[in-house]
């Protein structure tokens, strides 16, 4: 199996890295580190590492000094948990699942997952049942109903739900057929542009304006991640939308806040306004629905030629489900890991992984394709798409082999992840929460703005320096 540093390589060489920058980073740390038979720790210190080492990277271009990146494997791996170990005001997180979510049996002793964290995805799925949103109601009526079938029937309804399959079945499918095409992650000019000088700052990304149109973890990590290397991110909401409050505290380290209604021409010329002053844009937003409001990426690089835009989806950008809502754990049980993990650990049905690390490592893996993006703007000029899924996050882990002894590795226990712990202020009371586990030795990774309430800002940019 590859070593961390070759999985880091192979990530470095995905984006046109120079591989003698490679020289400067070091990866501490030994697998496995949570009980898993898959190699989540290391996934977690390769994906970090790559945004880390592609901030040097930019400092690089910007000042012209080199720095070290080291990335210890536990706490990336703890980094990968954080909204497990956030604390406000001494306060360990409420339940992190909707009543009815989770794992049920279908007729044909199949097993399906429901994501229901959203009120309206809950309906769609007790509408499609005819049920009340109870346990063993929403069960009773799954044994009406074959696997499959319900799926297909949930997503037409505008639920977001998982059939459990094995690796090799969700292999013959044509959509994995056509992820396997894919890269991992992909950068493509979209248009023509001069290349954009760099601010002033003392930071990789200080004075670069990133918009943050996401929500649960994936893209809000990606925010935060950008953020940490000094980027003046302004997360983007509406008053109506939904959200997790644990999550949006958790990564909302770092970043400004505000809501503009995009569904409003009000809205939309607010946000146009934003955008024809920003740098870069991520959104996790299915494509269409972007692209229906006026702000798909080449909509974006017309309003501001020069522009990066990131795209987060579940399922990637080519293939039948290309269209198909997810998230973390659904992928999870649509592509092979929950069968793998039960397997592998001797229990009958699914069993997840020991962390969201589809979702962690994409937002990772959004942030390092967004500066490497940007680094090539800043040389070559146009203006970039980057694109990265959840699924295809899930079969670069897949590839990375297996750990043979995972389950007999004990959890992490609290007094092995306070080294990595500090307490900052924020919008909701003192935050315990994990410090960023990329070190860089000459611009230190930090967020310099607390946590906020949904919409504590105006929809404004923050005065260049």
């Amino acid at each position: 199996m590859q070593t961390p540093h070759e999985i880091l390589a192979d990530l470095w060489a995905l984006v046109g890295g120079e591989p003698a920058a490679l020289d400067a980073v070091t990866l501490t740390g030994e697998e496995p580190q949570l009980p898993s038979s898959f190699r989540v720790a290391v996934a977690a210190q390769a994906s970090v590492a790559a945004a880390g080492l592609a901030a040097a990277h930019v400092w690089k271009l910007r000042s012209g000094q080199s720095q070290d990146v080291a990335v210890d494997m536990r706490h990336a791996v703890v980094e990968c948990r954080s909204e497990r170990h956030l604390r406000v005001d001494g306060r360990p997180p409420p339940p992190t699942w909707d009543a009815i979510a989770g794992i049920y049996k279908t007729r044909d002793q199949r097993f399906v997952r429901l994501h229901t964290n959203f009120r309206h995805h809950r309906d769609a799925v007790c509408t499609v049942l005819n049920c009340k949103p109870e346990r063993d109601d929403v069960q009773a009526a799954l044994m009406q109903w074959d696997a499959e079938a319900f799926e297909t029937a949930a997503y037409a309804a505008g639920g977001v739900v998982a059939m459990m399959r094995s690796h090799e079945e969700w292999s013959a499918l044509p959509h994995a057929k056509a992820l396997a095409e894919l890269p991992l992650v992909s950068i493509e000019k979209i248009g023509e542009a001069a290349p954009k000088p760099w601010p002033k700052g003392d930071r990789p990304l200080a004075g670069l304006r990133v918009l943050d149109l996401s929500r649960v973890i994936a893209g809000p990590v990606a925010g935060r991640t950008l953020a940490v290397h000094g980027a003046d991110v302004l997360l983007i909401s509406g008053p109506d939308l939904p959200a997790i409050p644990w999550l949006t505290i958790d990564t909302g380290r770092g970043k400004l806040s505000s809501f503009v209604e995009l569904k409003s021409e009000q809205g939309r010329d607010a946000f146009r306004g934003l955008l024809a002053q920003a740098d870069i844009v991520s959104q996790g937003y299915r494509p269409k629905s972007i692209a229906a409001l006026g702000f798909s990426p080449e909509d974006a690089a017309k309003i501001n030629p020069g522009i990066i835009s990131v795209s987060l989806s579940a399922y990637g950008h080519a293939g039948p489900w290309a269209e198909r809502r997810g998230f973390d754990s659904l992928v999870q049980t649509s592509t092979g890991f929950n069968h793998a993990e039960g397997q592998a650990a001797g229990v009958e049905g699914p069993k997840e992984l020991p962390a969201q690390m589809l979702d962690h490592a994409t937002g990772y893996l959004m942030a390092f394709g967004a500066m490497m993006a940007k680094a090539r703007q800043s040389r070559e000029g146009g203006s970039w798409h980057v694109r990265v899924s959840l699924a295809q996050t899930g079969r670069w882990l897949w590839n990375l082999g297996r750990v043979a002894d995972g389950f007999t590795t004990e959890d992490l226990k609290g007094e092995t992840v306070m080294p990595f712990i500090e307490e900052i202020p924020s919008g909701f009371g003192p935050l315990r929460s994990v410090k960023h586990s990329a070190v860089l030795s000459k611009t230190p990774a930090f967020w310099a703005r607390p946590a906020m309430q949904l919409g504590s800002h105006p929809p404004q940019w923050p005065a260049l320096t």
